[in-house]
């Protein structure tokens, strides 16, 4: 074990949380990623770290005494790149944040339990809870448990993103369904439709790490998906319902292979998009002939549930 660790503070737009933590998950020994932790003083938010990635690293490096230049020239290389791809697929400064960051190298002490100390149950609607599998808790008449360990992989049900397509799922996910989640991170959305009575559950993500986290997280909970590494253009089945909470600019570029595996009168729920970011999500199911069945909103986020009109 690795004598310490590192925690890198990256001031960001709360909005892009998702997106810039998986630059993390993707290019280094990440543990774990806390996003907005709160302080509260008689029932009054006193203080907030919104807009700050508490960031958790293991120190691979075989040189220690170089490890913290190596790893901060690393994290800069990375962002620059990434910063780069970003704003030439139509993202701004102003939508991603400064990007500063301090890093900091820390005693290797309990630090694997530090990111977990802000997490707790996420009650999603009246019916769904996430729970992370560190806590106990006793489910209510009916309503069903989703265990996940928060911080592996994206989707954990606390973003209103997920949130957003969870709601979609509940209230317009038919028993016996076919369901695809294209995008599937955590496969929280997978389980849900499972646990929700979908006959067959189909999930895919262009991220390698999280595949085997999507199948332990799917045996935790005791239901049975189809996870691969893949993503829509590649599939050639056919599904009654499909999921795809992915940012905007991507469901735009997409949007074709995602009709295409919609069964006729099939429903899609399409999330991951900011409100002033919609019309480029309404353009693109417009163009592919896909019809607004219902706009669902939760904060700054927008989501679409559409129809194959096609018969």
């Amino acid at each position: 074990m690795a004598e310490c660790y590192y925690e890198l503070r990256l001031q960001i737009n709360p909005n892009m949380e998702d997106l810039i933590s998986e630059i993390f998950f993707e290019n280094f020994d990440c543990e774990g990623i806390v996003l907005a932790e709160e302080t509260y003083k008689d029932l009054e938010m006193v203080s907030t770290t919104e807009g700050t990635l508490r960031i958790f690293l293991k120190n691979e490096y075989e040189d220690q005494e170089d490890s913290y230049e190596d790893l901060k020239y690393d994290i800069e290389n990375v962002l620059d790149l990434s910063r780069e791809e970003f704003l030439s697929r139509g993202l701004t400064d102003e939508d991603l944040g400064s990007w500063d960051f301090t890093l900091e190298k820390k005693n290797n002490e309990d630090w694997s339990k530090k990111w977990k100390e802000s997490w707790d149950v996420t009650h999603v609607t009246d019916k769904v809870a996430v729970v992370p599998d560190w806590i106990e808790y006793s489910p209510k008449p009916d309503e069903i448990i989703i265990k996940l360990e928060p911080g592996c992989a994206f989707g954990t049900g606390t973003h209103q993103t997920t949130q957003l397509c969870m709601k979609a799922l509940e209230k317009y996910m038919k028993q016996g369904d076919k369901v695809a989640d294209i995008g599937m991170g955590s496969g929280i959305l997978s389980i849900l439709a499972k646990k929700l009575g979908a006959s067959y559950v189909y999930g895919c993500d262009t991220d390698d790490t999280v595949i085997d986290v999507a199948i332990q997280n799917a045996e935790k909970n005791s239901v049975q998906c189809t996870f691969e590494l893949g993503s829509a253009d590649k599939i050639e089945d056919k599904f009654d319902f499909v999921c795809a909470n992915i940012l905007h600019f991507v469901l735009a570029e997409i949007m074709e292979d995602l009709k295409n595996i919609m069964k006729p009168n099939a429903l899609m729920s399409l999330s991951g998009i900011l409100d002033e970011k919609k019309q480029m999500v309404i353009d693109a199911y417009e163009r592919v002939g896909l019809e607004l069945v219902e706009e669902i909103h939760q904060d700054q986020w927008t989501s679409f549930v559409v129809r194959n009109k096609e018969i």
